[in-house]
């Protein structure tokens, strides 16, 4: 085996399993990955010095293809169904066994980094791709060690990403070729047939969402965080791709602490990360400032188009799909906290993108309606996050974030209620999807409304103005906000059918009520207050 890099003299690739590699590249800087990456043919330089390359078949996370090992260490712990396929240790052995295989006569990028920015609850991670332009993507999305930790790097969980290999679905006890399995006894993750890069971060989210609660009862959260320049008042995002996490905390009046997974400890929140993942679709500089500025050297962008005959990125081409990305380092951002982790929340925001029309712009939650939302985590998903999605579809995601969660979403709304009470934090829900309309014939809510109103409540200004009841979400909707139309605040008024407002509200109220059945029997008497309740006159049933 050929290695050259700065390599680990404590542990090496046999704790792995892997014994014969052509070439191993350990932790080369993002230089030497981009000029490997451009030699290999695997992706081409913009204009702006960002490095543009193509996941190929899969565009987004497939997520009937996440695989858990059911073993002594989750069959009792793990909420397995949909979300969480179970796949036996010897399927799991059996796929090992091919790819290492698979890998003796290739050359693979090692790179050793951490996964938190928390010192007491990171951790240690080594991945093993086969792709240069991956080992970049875990570059700029994980933490680097020091040069001195990394001659004694000892990793506590490894993944091996290897695109070029594919399962057989006849004999492995998976369900097509490609795949991503997480063993949490042998703390290893594999993922093949499949080159989108989400699957890598995603993967290790899962992991943290399994361990932290079990073993260090951290709270993992899939949300973005910023705070206060002076004040240092933390707050959290909620939301599932689409919903503006990542748009939202990079906020230029607030340091950002992370764009997507988080955890909360009795002393801080803190970014699991090193870089954000940002979906670029329409991007441009006069919205989104502090992402468009922040793809240069070093940053990635997965499956755009050049404008013809030049090198400048076409932001509104979909050719491939809309769900375009880019990743960079966090450092990219000018207002960001070193390190990456804040105090304890003031405000919690729950990001929805309601392709109904009928979810208010922004809403205050009482604690039982907090984690009802919570519980269900509805929102649309958007075109492009996922395999086959090509308009928002309407869908409930426990914790706004199920496809990540491995427990079951009960134990993390649990802890999710204690520390809400604990530190007295304000709850509300922001609607940043359609008004005046569902999908197709009401509109977008501008992003600058809704920035608008989340900068309200931060500063305090929501808490002197008055407020309505929502009839059919019961939550409260505030009668004005600065730089907001008052009629933009209740969205029966951006309606011009009263009479249709109503049903498509009883419509989506119903869902949520369905939805729910599968928690009612967990749920306390607080979290059932805050259901959604019908207006009878308008009844409506819900599609089976």
């Amino acid at each position: 085996m050929n290695e050259k890099g700065l390599k680990s003299q404590k542990v090496g690739l046999e704790a792995a399993g892997i014994l014969k590699v052509k070439e191993a590249f350990w932790n080369l800087n993002a230089a030497e990955l981009i000029e490997d990456s451009v030699r290999n043919g695997e992706g081409h330089l913009t204009d702006t010095g960002a490095l543009m390359c193509d996941t190929g078949k899969y565009t987004g996370r497939s997520p009937q293809d996440r695989f858990i090992v059911e073993d002594a260490k989750t069959q009792d712990k793990v909420w397995w169904g949909d979300i969480n396929r179970p796949v036996s240790p010897e399927n799991f052995d059996k796929i090992h066994a091919k790819m290492l295989k698979f890998l003796e006569d290739k050359k693979v990028y090692v790179r050793d980094a951490y996964a938190g920015a928390d010192k007491t609850h990171r951790l240690k991670l080594r991945v093993v791709n086969t792709l240069a332009w991956h080992n970049l993507f875990c570059y700029n999305m994980f933490i680097t060690p020091p040069d001195y930790k990394l001659q004694d790097f000892d990793p506590n969980f490894t993944v091996i990403c290897c695109p070029e290999f594919e399962a057989d679905p006849k004999t492995d006890g998976v369900r097509q070729g490609n795949f991503a399995i997480i063993n949490m006894t042998k703390r290893i993750i594999l993922i093949g047939g499949t080159a989108y890069s989400g699957e890598i971060k995603k993967g290790i989210f899962s992991v943290l969402n399994f361990l932290l609660p079990t073993e260090d009862h951290v709270l993992p959260m899939h949300c973005s965080a910023n705070m206060g320049v002076e004040k240092h008042d933390t707050a959290i995002y909620f939301g599932l791709s689409g919903t503006g996490k990542t748009t939202l905390s990079a906020d230029p009046e607030r340091l950002l602490i992370g764009d997507d997974e988080h955890g909360w400890t009795n002393n801080n929140i803190f970014n699991f990360e090193g870089g954000c993942y940002a979906k670029v679709i329409n991007l441009s500089e006069e919205n989104e400032p502090d992402i468009f500025n922040a793809i240069q050297y070093g940053a990635i962008l997965e499956n755009t188009r050049f404008i013809p005959n030049t090198r400048t990125v076409d932001y509104s081409n979909t050719e491939v799909t809309e769900n375009t990305r880019v990743s960079y380092p966090i450092e990219s951002i000018k207002n960001i906290a070193k390190p990456s982790v804040g105090g304890l929340p003031k405000n919690i925001f729950f990001l929805t993108c309601d392709a109904y029309g009928v979810i208010p712009p922004i809403q205050r939650l009482s604690k039982g309606q907090a984690m009802y939302h919570f519980i269900s985590g509805y929102t649309s998903k958007v075109a492009g996050t996922e395999a086959g999605i090509t308009e928002p579809v309407p869908v409930f995601s426990a914790c706004f974030g199920a496809p990540f969660m491995p427990l079951h979403p009960t134990a993390y709304a649990e802890m999710l209620g204690k520390k809400m009470e604990e530190n007295e934090v304000k709850v509300w829900l922001i609607n940043t999807g359609w008004t005046g309309g569902p999908y197709g014939v009401g509109s977008r809510i501008k992003l600058k409304y809704t920035r608008a109103m989340i900068s309200a409540a931060l500063s305090g200004v929501l808490e002197n103005v008055g407020y309505r009841t929502h009839s059919i979400f019961g939550a409260e909707m505030p009668l004005t906000c600065p730089n907001v139309p008052n009629e933009i605040l209740s969205p029966r008024e951006t309606w011009k059918n009263d009479e249709a407002f109503y049903k498509k509200a009883n419509e989506l109220a119903l869902k949520f009520n369905r939805n729910f059945d599968k928690f009612r029997e967990y749920a306390s008497k607080e979290i059932l207050e805050g259901e959604p309740q019908p207006n009878k006159k308008y009844p409506m049933k819900v599609e089976a």
